[in-house]
């Protein structure tokens, strides 16, 4: 397998490269690709293109979006971790990539989060919700519960695929709950949210994102939402822990970079982006999505990583949840 160092010394016996405070100081001097690991349109995907437009206009790259979705996020992250750490692969990284593949995947991760990335910032945070088809004749969580209790295996929820936030936000109110719903995966989240909606599946986790706008035009029903905390706009529909005591799922987004990449490089990225983070339409953007802007330092969102790694790793054994 090609390593890092073996593209290096190739590089030099070309005599392509520069020396590295050069190439620092210069950065960026060429296009830069983000890697959002997940399909178009969804949260992952908003606030990649939202960085990289803001990027192109302060930094005067191109900076190109490039969505590789699949197996949980997996092949996008292993592909921006096999990248070259110069700063021109940027990955937006998520609680499923980051957080809870670690005990979904265990010995078989090709990536280790924090050994072979930079977190250079936290982005975004935001609740999910658990939501039906119009056709289920239910308005609340404890309405759901008992029409899954009355029906067990007969009703199917849908994911964005095996080890992803959709999956494990479901399966852990399947836990709670004690109820039997059959799991349908799809390659990516957008696609299991159109399924929602057409009817193929009942029942979903999905973000406040990817769903409002369906919700808007009743072609889905929102029972209540994963935060502790009621929603500051939506202040009428309850948690899910109001009915399920100890359910909580916040997603998070975040940026990363190739571990290696030179300090210079992430410190200036880690100001452009908390700046861009800072800026009134990028707030309201990431806020009419259902999203919140949530910065973090570089060591306090490592610090956070960990404890998020730790958490799930929690919530994976007690479900009993394994992945084949």
């Amino acid at each position: 397998m090609t390593t890092r160092r073996t593209l290096t010394f190739g590089a030099a016996a070309l005599g392509v490269t520069r020396p590295a405070s050069a190439q620092t100081r210069d950065w960026p001097d060429r296009p830069v690709r983000v890697i959002v690991p997940f399909a178009p349109a969804g949260a992952t995907d908003l606030s990649g293109r939202l960085l990289a437009e803001r990027y192109q206009a302060l930094l005067g790259q191109s900076f190109v979006v490039e969505n590789r979705a699949g197996a949980a996020g997996i092949i996008g992250v292993e592909l921006a971790m096999r990248s070259p750490p110069d700063g021109y692969t940027l990955l937006l990284g998520t609680i499923s990539t980051h957080a809870m593949n670690v005990p979904l995947y265990r010995n078989r991760l090709p990536y280790d989060p924090l050994r072979d990335f930079v977190p250079v910032t936290r982005l975004t945070g935001g609740a999910s919700a658990i939501l039906v088809h119009p056709s289920i004749p239910v308005t609340d969580v404890k309405g759901l519960i008992d029409y899954l209790k009355a029906r067990p295996g007969e009703l199917n929820y849908g994911s964005g695929g095996n080890g992803t936030t959709t999956h494990l936000g479901a399966e852990m109110f399947k836990h709670l709950a004690g109820v039997d719903v059959v799991h349908v995966p799809f390659r990516a989240p957008t696609q299991a949210t159109v399924a929602l909606a057409a009817g193929q599946v009942q029942m979903m986790v999905d973000t406040l994102v990817a769903t409002r706008p369906l919700v808007r035009e009743g072609r889905l029903r929102m029972l209540a939402v994963s935060s502790t905390q009621r929603l500051p706009d939506m202040p009428d529909l309850p948690t899910v822990a109001e009915t399920l005591p100890g359910f909580e799922l916040n997603g998070w987004g975040g940026l990363f970079v190739p571990a290696g990449t030179p300090q210079p490089i992430v410190d200036r990225l880690d100001a452009v982006t908390r700046g861009i983070l800072a800026e009134p339409a990028v707030m309201a953007r990431i806020a009419s999505a259902g999203g919140v802007v949530a910065p973090l330092p570089q060591a306090e969102f490592t610090a956070f990583i960990q404890q998020e790694i730790a958490r799930w790793t929690a919530v994976v054994r007690a479900a009993n949840i394994v992945l084949d």
